[in-house]
């Protein structure tokens, strides 16, 4: 994920995708700190079903000795794993296409990936569909330079911390309410290197042209100690 966000803020790159929550494991931490410091906007987002199969270079699972994947898809296919392979070894990495490209170089390991995987590493599908819930989907973010123009359809994501005082996360929320605006997802964050302080995550419902919810995130400045709009984009679903 970090690589992602360095080849587009370098211009390598002319936009990425970034995983940023699971229908059944919720958000993906990595994607929502990275942009803290990021100056990326957030530009489309798009719904994929995942399904995660067991891949090897031997097609047998006799001998393994550690199963690798993302820590999304090691989580996703806990229940699996737990009931058939309760006491291998599993191995977080940065990627599950990371995962498989370990897993062609060494027979005792094992790699949670999805089939098309398998073709691009020469491994062999042992298992397949071994994700705990089916109906498994994963939203995507693409991130790029600029937001785009208004679609009529539209969520805006923020972020934001505040002073800590009784009734301030209320506080926070009243402008959209006031102004009939859909709150879609809040979600928290610890802050790095702090104690128990937390930045929030919000998407919100419309354009950040838009004059009401524009006018209700102005309302909220005088209360933050951070505030970032980070991006407008069209909606997926």
């Amino acid at each position: 994920i970090p690589s992602v966000f360095d080849e587009v803020s370098c211009g390598r790159a002319n936009f990425g995708v970034v995983p940023v929550e699971n229908s059944n494991e919720g958000a993906v931490s990595h994607t929502l700190d990275m942009f803290l410091t990021s100056r990326l906007a957030i530009i489309a987002e798009n719904y994929l079903e995942i399904s995660h199969d067991l891949l090897s270079k031997s097609g047998r699972l006799q001998d393994i000795k550690a199963i690798y994947s993302h820590p999304q898809a090691l989580a996703q296919c806990r229940n699996w794993l737990d009931e058939n392979l309760p006491d291998i070894p599993r191995i977080e990495v940065p990627s599950t296409a990371r995962a498989a490209q370990i897993v062609a170089d060494d027979e005792s390991g094992v790699a949670i990936a999805c089939g098309a995987a398998a073709n691009l590493y020469g491994l062999q599908v042992v298992v397949n569909k071994i994700e705990d819930y089916h109906y498994n989907y994963t939203r995507f973010l693409v991130i790029g330079p600029e937001m785009p123009a208004p679609s009529g359809n539209d969520r805006t994501s923020i972020l934001f911390s505040f002073r800590d005082e009784p009734g301030i996360l209320s506080k926070m929320l009243e402008p959209f309410r006031q102004r009939g605006i859909n709150l879609m997802k809040i979600e928290s964050r610890p802050v790095k290197n702090t104690a128990f302080e937390y930045v929030f995550f919000l998407d919100a419902a419309g354009h950040i042209t838009d004059a009401d919810l524009s006018a209700a995130i102005e309302e909220l400045k005088p209360y933050c100690a951070l505030l970032k709009v980070l991006g407008s984009y069209p909606r997926a679903r």
